[in-house]
């Protein structure tokens, strides 16, 4: 089983940064996302901004939430963007 998230925060370029349960922090691209069901709806800024952690994962409003596996595994090393 992967880390779960312990803290996340809203990036305005619809990334988000996140820090897992055993201290690694990594960015998450949610663009990709943006075009498909229910994560259509996150391309209103306000709405995306409101993300937060819950469960174990990043979650919004309107139960809206992502896999935390997904989240860890194709999250990038925020090192990766330095």
């Amino acid at each position: 089983m992967n880390p779960r998230v312990e803290k996340v925060t809203a990036q305005a370029d619809y990334t988000l940064r996140i820090v897992f349960k055993n201290g690694e922090e990594k960015y998450f691209d949610v663009k990709p996302y943006l075009e498909t069901g229910v994560f259509k709806s996150l391309k209103n800024v306000a709405l995306f901004a409101t993300a937060r952690s819950e469960y174990g994962t990043v979650v919004w409003q309107n139960n809206i939430d992502f896999d935390p596996d997904t989240l860890y595994l194709e999250g990038k090393p925020i090192k990766a963007f330095a």
